[in-house]
């Protein structure tokens, strides 16, 4: 199995794809001729041509909407936000148009598209580069949303999404685009969307995280076992709508503590509901009150005081203690 990094593991999906099914498109700004401001696309536009990999104007709302078109006409398309800040002009063709087509046609027509955009902080980028909006999509009905944490389960979670048949906003954490490299089988690996991972398997703490939090929290979790003896069950969430409630559910049942790590705002994110999940269906079994680690809510800090402002492994550690300790 050759080793990867997340980048080089997402162009293989969408190479992959493309050379599968003639009806994938990828599109967007600076996608083709320049490979994507990531080289995410690098080597498409020569293997697949100017018509399957086509650069677009600087229009967000027009990169969805044309999207939108292309899927309803037969196509897959897989258009790319060049950053996540930049998507929000996307979000009326998204949420009135792509989100809503299978209801709206009471099942006649379906929207398979994919939206594509790296998103987080840690790599010193500038205002609109560095949110982490994940919650924000989720809360749109018919939206799938996905975050892959590392090489293979990006390769594996793009080959499901795009193969869905309704639309999907596939988050990118770019401070794991290049930080390292996994195994990524050569054979075809496809991973169902809307189903976390349990990454370890414990008895005493369940810790839920995703995307580039995933990193920080491997590091706190083994620093705690190790201090404490202790086994902690480790969840990847991958998907953060539709929610695999249920994975997380079990797991406090059996340990009967909780704490979830997310990089977003602590108000109104993933973390939130995660909890009022617990509380609906796990409240008796709980020892603890779920701990959470968060950004704070405020603006994301230009790069001279992000580091500061992300969840580091030293904060997922003391709430892991924190929580072990109630």
């Amino acid at each position: 199995m050759a080793k990867l990094n997340m980048v080089q593991a997402i162009n293989l999906a969408l190479t992959e794809e493309m050379a599968n099914d003639e009806n994938v498109i990828v599109l967007g700004e600076d996608v083709g001729v320049d490979g994507g401001v990531f080289r995410v696309t690098d080597g498409l536009h020569d293997k697949f041509g100017e018509k399957r990999v086509i650069d677009t104007p600087l229009a967000e709302s027009a990169i969805v909407g044309a999207s939108i078109g292309m899927a309803m006409a037969g196509l897959r398309p897989v258009a790319e936000m060049q950053f996540s800040g930049f998507s929000y002009l996307s979000i009326p063709q998204l949420e009135g148009n792509a989100s809503r087509m299978r209801a709206r046609t009471m099942g006649k027509w379906t929207c398979p598209l994919v939206l594509r955009m790296p998103y987080g902080g840690a790599v010193r980028a500038l205002e609109h580069h560095s949110e982490s909006r994940e919650a924000m999509y989720a809360t749109i009905p018919g939206v799938t949303v996905v975050i892959p944490s590392g090489p293979r389960n990006a390769r594996a979670l793009m080959l499901a999404a795009i193969r869905d048949p309704d639309p999907v906003v596939f988050m990118e954490p770019k401070r794991s685009y290049r930080a390292f490299r996994e195994e990524v089988p050569e054979e075809e690996e496809v991973r169902e969307l809307g189903k976390a991972q349990v990454v370890q398997a414990g008895t005493d703490l369940t810790v839920v995280a995703w995307g580039a939090m995933m990193r920080p929290t491997l590091k706190a979790v083994d620093l705690i076992q190790k201090k404490r003896n202790i086994t902690i069950e480790l969840i990847d969430l991958l998907t953060i709508a539709p929610m695999d409630a249920d994975t997380i559910v079990e797991s406090v049942k059996k340990t009967g503590r909780c704490v979830v790590v997310q990089e977003a705002p602590r108000s109104f994110g993933a973390s939130s509901e995660i909890v009022a999940r617990i509380n609906d269906d796990a409240l008796l079994y709980l020892e603890a009150p779920v701990g959470r680690v968060t950004n704070y809510d405020v603006v994301t800090p230009y790069f001279g005081r992000e580091m500061m402002y992300l969840p580091d492994e030293q904060r997922i550690a003391r709430s892991l203690e924190e929580t072990l300790d109630f």
